[in-house]
C-alpha cells in the first residue's frame, strides 16, 4: 500500500512541474504590476506610511481570497491540523516586512539601479536554503544544475540592465553608499529566507492558502511597529494618512495585486521548490519596466543605447525564464524531497501517506470535508465595503499615463488570472 502511495506520488510530482511554472511566471506579471498603484498614489506619501497601506490592503485581501476559494472552515480545519506551523507562518511575514524597510533605505541611499539587483540576489540565497534544507537539486542532473543556475544568473544579469536602463538620467551621488548596499544585501537575504518557512510549510502538507493567512499577521504587526518606530509614533502617522487619504485606495488595490502575485508564488513554491520560484517570479522587474516605460514613458527621453540594452535585458531575461522552466526534476530529485517529506513527518509525527497526497495538490481526511459558512459571504461582502469605501474617497494623481497601454497591460494581468487560476484549479483544486 505504501509502495503503491510513493510511486503515485512520484508521478504526481514530476507532472506538477508545469503548474509550478505556470504559477511562477504569473506571480512575476502581478508583483510587477502591483508596484503601479503604487507608484502613482506614494508621491504624497512617505515610504513607511505607503508600505503600511499597501500591508493594510495585503491584510484584507489575504483572509479574503482564501475564503472566497476555499471557505474559512477548510483554513482553520488545516491550521489546526498544522498547528506547529503557525509560528512558521508568522515569522515570514516578519521576515518580508524587515526586508521591504530595509529596501526603503537602499533605494535612498545608493538608488534602484544598484539596489535592485542586489536585493534580486535572493534568487541565489533562496538555491543555497533549498538545497541545504529541504533537499532541492539534490540528485540532480548536470543539464538541470545548469539549466537553473545559469538560469537564474542570466535573470540577474538582465535584472541589472533593465534597472539600469529604468534610471538612466539619474545622477546619484549617495553619502551613505556602504549603508545602502548593506540594506539591500539584507533585504535579499530576508527576503532569501523568507522562502524557508514557505518550503517548510508545503513539505509538511499544509495549503498556500491556510499559511498565508497567519503569514500576514507577521507581516501587518510588523509592519506596523516599524511604521510607528521610524515615524515618531501613532500621531504622525495618523497625521500623514489624514492628509493623503485619497491615496490610500491606490495602495489598497496595490496590495491587493501582490497578494494575487504572491499567492501564485506560493503555489509554485510548493511544486516545484524555492530555487526554481524565485528567479521565475523575478521576472516582475520585465513587467514593472514594461508599466513604466509604456504607461508611464519612462524611457522616452532616452537614446538608441538605452532601447537596446532593455530589448537585449529582455531578451536575456526571457532565456534566463526558459531555462528554468524546462528543468523539470527527474526521478532522484523527487527521491531527495519524498525523503525531506519524510523527515519532517517524523519530526512533528505527521502522516506520511497524507503528506504526500497534500503534496501533490489532494485534500485528505477532515479539511477535505469542510463546507463553507454563511459568515464566508459576510467576510467577502465586508472587504468589499472596505474597497468600496476607499475608492469614493480616492482621486486619480495628476500623473500623465498613456491609457492605451495601461488597459493593454491590464487585460493581460487579467488573462494571466484567469488562465493561471484555471490550470491551479483543474490540476490541484487549490490544494
Amino acid at each position: 500500500m505504501l509502495t503503491e502511495v510513493k510511486n503515485r506520488a512520484l508521478s504526481s510530482l514530476q507532472s506538477a512541474h508545469g503548474v509550478g511554472v505556470v504559477c511562477g511566471l504569473a506571480a512575476g506579471a502581478w508583483l510587477g504590476g502591483a508596484e503601479v498603484p503604487a507608484k502613482i498614489a506614494s508621491a504624497a506619501m512617505s515610504p513607511f506610511a505607503v508600505s503600511l497601506c499597501m500591508v493594510g490592503g495585503v491584510f484584507v485581501a489575504r483572509w479574503t481570497i482564501p475564503t472566497v476559494l476555499k471557505g474559512s472552515n477548510y483554513v482553520f480545519a488545516d491550521l489546526r491540523e498544522n498547528q506547529h506551523l503557525i509560528v512558521w507562518g508568522v515569522l515570514a511575514g516578519a521576515l518580508w516586512a524587515v526586508a521591504n524597510t530595509l529596501t526603503v533605505f537602499a533605494i535612498r541611499d545608493v538608488g534602484l539601479s544598484i539596489a535592485f539587483p542586489l536585493w534580486n540576489t535572493n534568487c541565489l540565497v533562496g538555491i543555497f536554503w533549498g538545497w541545504l534544507l529541504f533537499n532541492e537539486l539534490r540528485g540532480a542532473s548536470a543539464r538541470n544544475w545548469l539549466k537553473v543556475l545559469g538560469g537564474t544568473l542570466a535573470i540577474l544579469f538582465a535584472a541589472v540592465m533593465l534597472a539600469y536602463s529604468s534610471v538612466h538620467g539619474s545622477r546619484i551621488a549617495p553619502t551613505h553608499a556602504h549603508e545602502g548596499i548593506l540594506a539591500a544585501l539584507g533585504a535579499s537575504l530576508m527576503w532569501g529566507t523568507m522562502y524557508v518557512p514557505y518550503r517548510k510549510a508545503y513539505l509538511s502538507g499544509m495549503n498556500p492558502l491556510s499559511f498565508v493567512t497567519v503569514f500576514t499577521v507577521g507581516e501587518l504587526g510588523t509592519m506596523l511597529l516599524l511604521a510607528l518606530g521610524l515615524r515618531g509614533g501613532v500621531h504622525p502617522l495618523l497625521a500623514e494618512l489624514q492628509v493623503a487619504h485619497a491615496a490610500i485606495f491606490w495602495l489598497f488595490l496595490g496590495g491587493f495585486c501582490w497578494v494575487i502575485g504572491d499567492l501564485f508564488q506560493q503555489y509554485s513554491t510548493k511544486y516545484i521548490g524555492i530555487g526554481r520560484a524565485i528567479p521565475l517570479s523575478n521576472t516582475n522587474q520585465l513587467w514593472g519596466l514594461a508599466w513604466g516605460a509604456l504607461v508611464f514613458g519612462g524611457l522616452a527621453a532616452t537614446g538608441i543605447l538605452h532601447h537596446v540594452i532593455v530589448v537585449v535585458g529582455s531578451v536575456v531575461m526571457l532565456l534566463g525564464t526558459l531555462a528554468i522552466s524546462t528543468s523539470a526534476a527527474g526521478g532522484e530529485e523527487h527521491n531527495a524531497t519524498r525523503k525531506a517529506i519524510l523527515r519532517e513527518c517524523h519530526r512533528y509525527s505527521l502522516d506520511y501517506p497524507g503528506v504526500l497526497r497534500a503534496q501533490t495538490g489532494r485534500d485528505t481526511g477532515a479539511i477535505a470535508a469542510t463546507r463553507r459558512r454563511w459568515w464566508d459571504i459576510a467576510i467577502a461582502l465586508v472587504a468589499c465595503s472596505i474597497f468600496a469605501i476607499l475608492a469614493l474617497r480616492a482621486k486619480r494623481p495628476p500623473m500623465p499615463m498613456h491609457m492605451f497601454w495601461a488597459n493593454g497591460l491590464l487585460l493581460l494581468l487579467l488573462l494571466t488570472f484567469v488562465g493561471a487560476g484555471w490550470w491551479l484549479w483543474k490540476k490541484t483544486r487549490f490544494c
